[in-house]
């Protein structure tokens, strides 16, 4: 089932295109001249995590369900993982070039490897405690990743791995920077944490919202002060993304009032050190996601959340609603000019044309 919607929007200076790749240098003046999204399957599912690979655009899901949708042929492919009487959720979601990764959520905390044509899968990790709860997980390369979850102790409860996923190691809390009381996560869309080179960012909320740092790959952490709104369970950072080492953008808000559209969006220009709060009353309410557009010059973004579809091409300053659709829950690009949604029942592609 396809629903096509085309979005004419006009544009304010001239941009010239080559061979699909536009000519950022005045971005921050510019808009797309269309949109056409299309649904790629609908089911009743809830999806949080996804990960593009190639031709698959493969995704964690509830009830114990994963998959991927093949884009040459147009098929989707899910198998589903059960173990007791366990109701499994993976939201977290990431790949080396020979596996897929999925962990699950809560207690017990499972993460699984599963082959390249998503057939064999085996438990890689197994972490049982009653405060376990896995937000986010991603790969350096093919040998190194790390995942992280909220607070077993005072710390944030982070695992790494040094073979390729085979094995998992917790990194102690003398290790780490320690936890506020009240200082957790968000499994909102797999974006806690950030990966840029040897570079990693994670960020917290609840009662306390703040960036956690390393710059050797999870060997050495400090923490740094954001001024999104925090304070609540349900206030905080729920999504990150940055553009390289230096730019980097964090969104979130007031679960319990989403459509607050202040305190909740923020920029950094000083790798994470420091944070700007950005289009205070302007634009999205509460964001899940929030992505940079490949080859923007850090200048375009992307979001969605409660309060719809929103962009922006001027490093978030001022931002434009794309679409009303609240049901998204992440989003990645597969190119400049492609991203591909997940959220609840459904995935979606999204094409850019300038």
């Amino acid at each position: 089932m396809k629903n096509i919607f085309l979005i004419l929007l006009v544009l304010i200076v001239f941009v010239s295109c080559k061979t699909g790749v536009c000519d950022y240098k005045n971005l921050n003046k510019v808009s797309f001249q269309s949109v056409t999204i299309d649904t790629l399957f609908q089911d009743k599912i809830s999806i949080r995590a996804i990960q593009i690979d190639k031709n698959k655009i493969w995704y964690a899901a509830d009830k114990g369900r994963y998959g991927f949708y093949n884009l040459d042929t147009n098929q989707k492919m899910e198998n589903r993982i059960t173990k007791d009487s366990l109701k499994l959720e993976f939201r977290s979601i990431a790949q080396t070039a020979k596996h897929i990764f999925i962990l699950n959520v809560a207690n017990p905390a499972l993460l699984h490897r599963i082959s390249k044509d998503g057939k064999e899968t085996k438990i890689v990790y197994q972490e049982n405690h009653e405060k376990v709860f896995y937000d986010s997980m991603q790969f350096w390369d093919d040998k190194e990743g790390i995942a992280m979850g909220d607070p077993i102790a005072d710390c944030l409860n982070i695992i790494t791995t040094r073979d390729g996923g085979n094995s998992w190691n917790k990194i102690p809390c003398d290790k780490l920077p320690k936890v506020m009381e009240g200082e957790a996560a968000f499994a909102a869309s797999n974006t806690n944490i950030v990966i840029k080179g040897n570079h990693t960012w994670i960020v917290s909320g609840g009662k306390k919202s703040r960036v956690f740092y390393s710059s050797d790959r999870g060997n050495s952490w400090s923490v740094h002060e954001t001024p999104i709104v925090q304070g609540k369970t349900m206030t905080g950072i729920f999504t990150a993304d940055f553009y390289d080492a230096n730019n980097g953008f964090i969104a979130g808000g007031d679960y319990e009032i989403k459509n607050q559209n202040f305190s909740n969006k923020a920029i950094t220009t000083d790798g994470g050190k420091t944070w700007k709060l950005t289009a205070e009353n302007q634009g999205f309410g509460y964001a899940s996601c929030v992505q940079y557009i490949p080859k923007s010059n850090a200048k375009g973004l992307l979001t969605v959340g409660a309060s719809g579809i929103y962009y922006s091409f001027d490093s978030g300053v001022s931002w434009k609603q794309l679409s009303t659709d609240s049901t998204l829950n992440t989003i990645r690009f597969i190119d400049e000019n492609t991203a591909f949604a997940a959220g609840q029942n459904k995935m979606i592609r999204i094409h850019f044309k300038f």
